[in-house]
């Protein structure tokens, strides 16, 4: 598995900050809870499942946030405890449609992908967004995928045009908070290996009588290729949501940024 963190950064940067990361119990949104925790801020997060004693976060709500009676506890928790959230990170996501093609693309599995990839963060924003710009003051980031310009046409088809809606929704809620003190910008990583990508990749090695180098190569080839040769990691992304955060991208506003090793070719 590709890990390791090679570089230094101010762990006072974000103290006194309030934050909220949805999907913050593994893979990607546990890299952006545990960069912003070692940042100083005070961080929660929320997962349909109770986590280990290990979760490196301030405040822990257990909830299905692909519901709206979800997205209603989180928002109520966190605003009953701490008062307000500064930066809010919408990353929780994912997929587990059936391959097939479109036709294997049920209305239950298409409102699945949009609930889950596009409405929960809609739904948090509306329960938050409010408090930010009362204070005049607040960053919003929307994690996304490269699928939204490249999408797969299989069992992913229906997270893809989700992510694609909330590019969209992103730039067009950018527009509306911008004057208002609220910066709101979108990350869009590629092919990242967290714990969950690396077991696929086990499986896949063990199931075509190969070696995980080879399986992961397998997988880059279906992407199209990645031109650094290797997957993100976790802790790469984190490292770009810290920076769209901070006050060092003050004037960052509207944007998407893709981090994939550029697996999107240059047009």
């Amino acid at each position: 598995m590709i890990t390791g963190r090679s570089y230094r950064f101010d762990d006072t940067e974000f103290r006194s900050k309030r934050t909220l990361v949805t999907g913050g119990t593994r893979g990607i949104g546990e890299a952006i809870v545990r960069r912003l925790t070692e940042g100083g801020a005070l961080v929660a997060t929320a997962g349909r499942s109770a986590v280990s004693g290990e979760l490196e976060s301030a405040l822990f709500v257990q909830a299905d946030i692909s519901t709206e009676s979800g997205v209603r506890e989180v928002a109520n928790r966190v605003l009953s405890q701490w008062g307000g959230i500064d930066l809010l990170v919408n990353c929780v996501g994912g997929s587990d449609a059936p391959s097939g093609g479109f036709l294997e693309l049920t209305d239950l599995e298409w409102d699945k992908a949009l609930r889950l990839n596009l409405l929960s963060a809609v739904r948090l924003d509306r329960a938050i967004i409010p408090g930010m710009i009362e204070r005049g003051h607040g960053v919003v980031l929307h994690i996304s995928s490269i699928q939204h310009r490249m999408p797969l046409p299989d069992s992913t088809l229906a997270y893809a045009a989700a992510k694609a809606a909330m590019r969209t929704y992103s730039k067009g809620l950018a527009r509306e908070l911008g004057p208002k003190g609220v910066r709101v910008n979108t990350v869009s990583p590629g092919f990242v290996e967290t714990s969950a990508a690396h077991d696929m990749i086990l499986r896949l090695a063990e199931s075509h009588g190969t070696d995980e180098t080879a399986a992961r190569q397998a997988i880059i080839d279906m992407l199209g290729g990645i031109p650094i040769g290797r997957p993100s990691r976790p802790d790469e992304v984190a490292e770009l949501v810290a920076f769209l955060a901070s006050d060092r991208a003050a004037s960052i506003h509207g944007a998407d940024y893709v981090i994939d090793g550029g697996s999107i070719p240059t047009v």
